[in-house]
């Protein structure tokens, strides 16, 4: 391939500051904040989910700082796959990448559904199959115009979260204090957060929800796929990571203490969306429906990133011989035409398996949609520890790289030890070990495939070689 057609199969690196920053913040902030954080709390008590949503952010940070050094000092599409086959193993970037998709894809199936779902409470006449339809095609039309029009979306999408939470924030601290009267209850102040309280079953319990916390989490990981379309990654990233971390944490754990101080922890799991009902206790008129349309937006932008993530992904690894060679090519605005047509066929599949194959095929992508984040996270902390080790033995020096991961190797290895602790819980937990033996088990299975056909492949090659001589 000369220069030229090699220009012409490159991404446009079109995506501003703006569009990084609320992408990968906007990614954070769904369904995991307005609708999980309540059950957690409900499952691990306030002190347990405080506890899981600081030691998780934890995790984020030395994630993203991770994430961020390889993505400064390689800004691809293919992010922590490409990484993985350069610094680790072909076999283990090809394994990490087919993972995420099919992760990636089935989510943004449910997604369209769950969003089915909301449009009931407006139009109950209508079918939920009908309104997955149009959101199916928006967000195509959004992904296959230009890069841009993906960016734009999202970073509206994202403000429209933002907004959300930063206006619960303050009508929650308000009512707690009695600045904000509640309709059926005298102002808690932090009765609620009484010791006797914050651990009611134990802290073991706080290691099994740890997985929701992961999921709630999810999406941080975009900044990096975006890498390979921003402007200026090297000056960007570092500043999109510093801002999005901060955020990210102080939403959920504001968010946490408010609905702990508020409402009781055995009563947040009879709260379809604790969220709505403070806003409903606090007098705020239209609260359902405007909760309703902000958790509404919040799907519609996991979705919408599900897809951008899939697809790039999808035409990085069709450009190192991972995926079939039609998902490489660009449409003339350059985007990844085949390879989005294809992640929005096998997410219709995974949204048609939650009802014709409810117990097998779609328990099995939704499994391996669970712990795809944990070991994408491993993932790149172990590609950040090899990157380093391979940049110091070809003679580079720690002090060229513009961004750079501190207290290196300490970060990266903690990083491992606590994702891999994570799932190792999980084999303790009778409804959520069928779904780590999946998963684990797809990750195996790519990876051995690749492996062996990738050692055949060299074998036959040698074997060509010598019979020519």
């Amino acid at each position: 391939m000369n220069d030229q057609d090699l220009q012409k199969n490159q991404l446009n690196r079109s995506m501003k500051s703006r569009h990084l920053f609320m992408l990968s913040l906007g990614g954070v902030i769904g369904t995991g904040l307005f609708l999980n954080a309540g059950y957690t709390i409900h499952e691990a008590g306030a002190g347990g989910a405080l506890l899981g949503y600081l030691f998780g952010g934890l995790i984020l940070y030395m994630v993203m700082v991770c994430l961020g050094e390889l993505a400064v000092y390689m800004p691809v599409t293919g992010s922590f796959q490409t990484y993985a086959s350069k610094f680790i193993s072909p076999s283990a970037g090809f394994s990490l990448g087919w993972m995420y998709f099919v992760g990636s894809a089935t989510t943004a199936g449910v997604e369209f559904t769950a969003a089915g779902i909301l449009m009931q409470r407006w139009f109950p006449g209508i079918s939920i199959w009908l309104w997955c339809a149009i959101f199916i095609v928006v967000l195509f039309v959004l992904n296959a115009l230009t890069t841009r029009g993906f960016a734009e979306a999202e970073y509206w999408f994202a403000g429209i979260k933002v907004l959300a939470v930063m206006f619960f924030i303050i009508i929650g601290f308000g009512a707690i204090f009695g600045m904000v009267p509640l309709a059926d209850r005298p102002a808690p102040f932090l009765a609620n957060l009484a010791p006797a309280g914050l651990f009611p079953a134990g802290f073991v319990i706080l290691f099994v929800t740890m997985m929701n916390v992961i999921f709630s989490y999810q999406g941080s990981e975009l900044i990096g796929i975006a890498a390979g379309e921003s402007e200026n990654p090297q000056k960007n990233i570092p500043r999109a990571i510093r801002n999005v971390l901060f955020r990210i944490i102080v939403f959920y754990v504001a968010s946490i203490v408010i609905l702990s101080a508020i409402f009781p922890s055995a009563e947040l799991g009879l709260l379809e969306s604790p969220f709505v009902t403070l806003m409903d206790l606090a007098g705020i008129p239209f609260a359902p429906d405007i909760m309703n349309f902000v958790i509404l937006t919040a799907i519609l932008s996991v979705g919408n990133s599900c897809i951008y993530a899939s697809t790039r992904l999808l035409w990085a690894m069709a450009g190192e011989g991972m995926a079939p060679k039609m998902f490489g090519r660009l449409s003339k605005r350059k985007v990844p035409f085949s390879a989005l047509v294809f992640t929005i066929l096998f997410s219709l599949l995974s949204l048609l398996t939650s009802v014709i194959a409810a117990d097998t095929v779609f328990v099995l992508l939704m499994s391996i949609a669970g712990i795809s984040v944990t070991i994408s996270w491993i993932g790149i902390a172990f590609s950040q520890l090899m990157f380093r080790r391979k940049y110091l033995q070809a003679g580079g020096k720690v002090e060229d790289l513009q961004y750079k991961v501190p207290f290196y190797p300490l970060i990266p290895i903690v990083c491992i030890v606590f994702c891999v602790s994570i799932l190792i819980f999980l084999a303790f937990d009778p409804t959520q070990i069928v779904s780590l033996l999946i998963g684990i088990g797809f990750l195996l299975a790519c990876f051995l495939y690749y492996h062996f056909r990738h050692a055949k492949k060299q074998k036959d090659i040698t074997s060509t070689d010598v019979d020519s001589l």
